[in-house]
């Protein structure tokens, strides 16, 4: 009867040291577990929102299929101009991106303006190869130099339109960008003028009297 009460306390420390060990196995695996199900939550409900506003887009895209105006800008600039003659001009290539005051867009819009521009400026000059304005060797120049951008003031359309009209008589790459009339502005006011890329050199020819925006 002696040994066998050393023998039950002998049973019953293992038991609860047993149970002390799992139970702490058990706390450090629920963190985890608890993390993953909320990140598994959290993607969860991010695809079932993309997936929503996808149907919402494409019965907003069904409904408009006859506008024609389906983007927030438009660049009318369909006269491809030749640039090559320009790569003989030494020194740095840059794009000019010069804006209208007249408008008085807020810096935003200007922004996003700037962008559709310095796109659409890029596109004329680097990325068909069947296009007039396709120059691979003015497009790498202006890549090493950083993709320069140089943004600009202009008074009014007037002075945008001599400076387009300049640009093109010297064989420059330009693109003017017409906005939408969504926001702002009235539909089809010409917001910014994209230039280039080109040489400096040649550049300042048509905006050297203006202002840094």
């Amino acid at each position: 009867m002696t040994n066998a009460i050393p023998s039950f306390f002998g049973v019953a420390i293992t038991s609860l040291a047993a149970g002390y060990y799992l139970g702490t196995l058990s706390n450090v695996e629920s963190p985890r577990k608890s993390k993953k199900a909320q990140q598994q939550e959290v993607i969860k409900k991010c695809k079932e929102e993309a997936e929503a506003l996808e149907q919402q887009q494409q019965h907003a895209d069904e409904e408009d299929e006859e506008d024609d105006d389906e983007e927030d800008y438009s660049d009318d600039s369909d006269e491809e101009i030749e640039s090559l003659t320009l790569n003989d001009v030494p020194g740095e290539v840059r794009m000019a991106l010069v804006i209208r005051q007249d408008l008085g867009m807020q810096k935003g819009k200007i922004a996003a303006q700037c962008a559709h521009a310095a796109l659409a400026c890029f596109r004329h000059i680097a990325t068909d190869p069947n296009k007039r304005s396709y120059n691979p060797v003015m497009t790498q120049r202006w890549l090493r130099c950083g993709q320069a951008k140089i943004t600009l003031k202009c008074p009014d359309k007037e002075k945008m339109d001599e400076l387009y009209a300049m640009a093109i008589s010297l064989g420059v790459n330009a693109a003017v960008i017409h906005d939408a009339g969504r926001t702002q502005i009235a539909a089809g006011s010409a917001t910014v003028l994209g230039i280039g890329p080109a040489p400096k050199a040649v550049l300042d020819q048509i905006t050297g009297d203006l202002k840094l925006y």
